[in-house]
């Protein structure tokens, strides 16, 4: 099901970055995210409910 929130998700397993993409058109990098994190969000029902449970304002970000 597509996410009312989160248009697309990229991840770097090197850098351990998380590249959020709103469907605002907003993109924001997430960053020091274990890959186990972004593997549950991929896995979530709700992209947006885990976004805000468990990576916003647990890890430091930078808008793009």
């Amino acid at each position: 099901m597509p996410s009312t929130v989160v248009a697309h998700m990229k991840y770097d397993s090197v850098k351990q970055i998380l590249r959020i993409t709103f469907v605002s058109g907003l993109i924001y990098d997430y960053l020091h995210v274990p890959e186990y994190v972004y593997n549950r969000m991929k896995a979530a029902k709700s992209k947006g409910i885990f976004l805000n449970r468990h990576i916003k304002g647990k890890y430091n970000f930078e808008k793009v």
